[in-house]
């Protein structure tokens, strides 16, 4: 049981990161990434490539935060003059490219036989039988690292700057801001941020192929940032330990309807998902927690 519940909290850490980093691009950007589960493969291959070719699992991180974050600011370059749907076509464009890369450049990626042997960061001092803490450990502190920096971003002047970029671009730029060097920098530092969610992607299981990554990913981070609040950083980790329970939790009901086979309670486990997030949506259309705003108090 103990096993069980680490598994699950490192996914949910996992996904509140990268739920962070589609908040930022998104939520207070106003930038649709439908690309994201595209860059968060590309964080754990150059991760787990870095590793498997000998560097160490910290060195090997950084490097995976730097290229997709280098990743991310010239795709939102090429996309430079491009509205926001078809900015959400050229990103997802690019994941499903990187994918065919991944899955057929087999001097590089091995391809479908994929990168086996990833180190985890201090596994050498780590005692036999307390890896699964150790990681989740190391990813709490990844994550409370993402949030303190994103949730400084939202209130700082950049952050302002980003809602109002989100609101109407055309006044930003009016006011003298440089709307596409905006754009460049958001999707650098979202960018970041799904390296590292990648990287404890291809650390948690030591061992990464093609398979394991799709468009699910994208749409668990869109669940987070909608449940949650748009632009709000603690309701995309309320609703990312939401969407991962309702998930996670629903395996259990064969214990409730031990009647229904494979199938049905797949059936079930879909339809119960799908009605607890309409519910939230219903009863909070604005999301779980408000974004943070400035606001100006009477003296």
């Amino acid at each position: 049981m103990i096993s069980y519940l680490i598994a699950t909290s490192a996914l949910v850490i996992i996904a509140a990161i990268a739920g962070l980093a589609l908040n930022l691009q998104w939520g207070l950007g106003g930038l649709v990434n439908f690309g994201l589960f595209g860059f968060y493969m590309l964080g754990a291959y150059v991760c787990g490539l870095f590793s498997v070719w000998g560097a160490p699992p910290l060195v090997a991180m950084a490097g995976a935060i730097v290229l997709v974050a280098l990743a991310s600011a010239a795709t939102s370059l090429i996309s430079i003059r491009l509205s926001e749907d078809y900015l959400a076509i050229v990103t997802l464009g690019f994941a499903e490219c990187l994918k065919l890369f991944i899955s057929y450049e087999e001097w590089l990626t091995r391809g479908t036989l994929g990168i086996p042997g990833i180190v985890r960061p201090f596994a050498a001092y780590v005692p036999q039988g307390y890896g699964d803490a150790a990681f989740l450990g190391f990813a709490v502190l990844c994550l409370v690292v993402v949030f303190a920096v994103f949730e400084r971003v939202a209130r700082s002047p950049f952050g302002r700057l980003l809602r109002a970029s989100r609101e109407d671009p055309a006044v930003a730029d009016t006011l003298g801001k440089n709307v596409l060097v905006l754009r460049l920098k958001t999707f650098a530092l979202g960018g970041a941020a799904l390296g590292i969610a990648g990287s404890l992607h291809a650390f948690y299981y030591t061992y990464i192929d093609p398979t394991q990554f799709g468009t699910i990913i994208t749409a668990y981070a869109f669940m987070a940032v909608v449940i949650g609040g748009r632009g709000s950083n603690v309701g995309v980790l309320i609703a990312s330990f939401t969407v991962i329970a309702l998930l996670e939790g629903s395996r259990f009901l064969i214990d409730v309807f031990p009647v229904l086979d494979g199938s049905q309670l797949a059936a079930l486990r879909l339809f119960l998902v799908g009605a607890g997030l309409v519910a939230i949506l219903i009863f909070k259309p604005d999301g779980l927690v408000r974004e943070y705003r400035l606001r100006a108090t009477r003296s």
